[in-house]
């Protein structure tokens, strides 16, 4: 494993995260980011690939898992954000660090944004430049990638499906994936990691497990569980009956609680 090939991978990711903060300030819409968080990886996964002497089979299973993942994802939200106006998220920091946010979104939305995307690639830099033959782990790596891909894809399916009903506006939506976990997105994207974080241990990448930690650590308590729920409550109260009945994060069945529990719209 070659941290210059490594340093390479940032250096694209970088280049990627500049032109796409040019964009936004044309737009006045960081939210853009967004779009191209999975296709950050992807480009990383890219250049690692690109820089090794032997291309083997597994490299090409890797590739094209991320390919798929990244595709999808970005595809997802930049349809779902189309012709809308900046999320809310970063209006809030917009004012929060006028004036000259233009300039300063540069480093704290899109070059933070592409460094933790550079940590989180740690795994696919390990997997992608040691060539050795498929193994168990390996398996095991393709099982939790395809457990991870089902509940994030159909979670955001059965979300998307929901929203778009006219009839379940100011709703919560406990149905489908979503009756098991408040955020089956997020955990799919999770077990999607750490199936990535798999491919690395063959190859004596078990010290990248710094990345899949990473990420769950965001998801459940930075950019993802915690901060969506933050003001939900307030902003949807029969929320509050939706976190008393079901887990927040690892599937498991509905708890039982003393209201009954009708299918509501889940705030986004």
């Amino acid at each position: 494993m070659s941290f210059s090939i490594y340093s390479m991978g940032l250096f694209a990711i970088l280049i990627l995260t500049t032109c796409t903060w040019a964009v936004s300030v044309m737009k006045r819409d960081v939210s853009i980011v967004d779009g191209i968080w999975s296709i950050m990886l992807l480009v990383a996964a890219l250049v690692y690939s690109s820089k090794v002497d032997l291309y083997t089979a597994r490299s090409s299973l890797i590739l094209t898992l991320v390919l798929v993942w990244a595709v999808r994802l970005s595809l997802h939200i930049i349809i779902r954000n189309w012709g809308e106006s900046e999320d809310r998220r970063y209006r809030d920091i917009r004012e929060k660090y006028e004036p000259n946010f233009a300039l300063k979104s540069l480093g704290i939305i899109f070059v933070f944004q592409g460094l933790l995307a550079w940590i989180i690639s740690m795994p696919l830099w390990a997997a992608l430049t040691v060539p050795v033959e498929i193994g168990a782990l390996d398996i095991l790596a393709i099982a939790l990638w395809t457990v991870g891909m089902a509940f994030e894809t159909v979670g955001d399916w059965q979300l998307v499906r929901f929203q778009g009903n006219p009839a379940n506006c100011g709703k919560v939506l406990n149905t489908g994936l979503w009756r098991y976990t408040r955020h089956p997105n997020y955990f799919g994207e999770c077990v999607i990691w750490w199936g990535f974080y798999m491919f690395a241990i063959p190859v004596g990448g078990w010290w990248t497990i710094i990345a899949p930690l990473l990420l769950t650590y965001m998801l459940l308590k930075f950019s993802g569980v915690s901060l969506l729920e933050e003001t939900i409550v307030a902003r949807r109260p029969a929320y509050q009956e939706y976190i008393e009945g079901t887990n927040a994060f690892i599937p498991g069945p509905p708890k039982k609680i003393h209201k009954s529990t009708q299918t509501h719209e889940r705030a986004s």
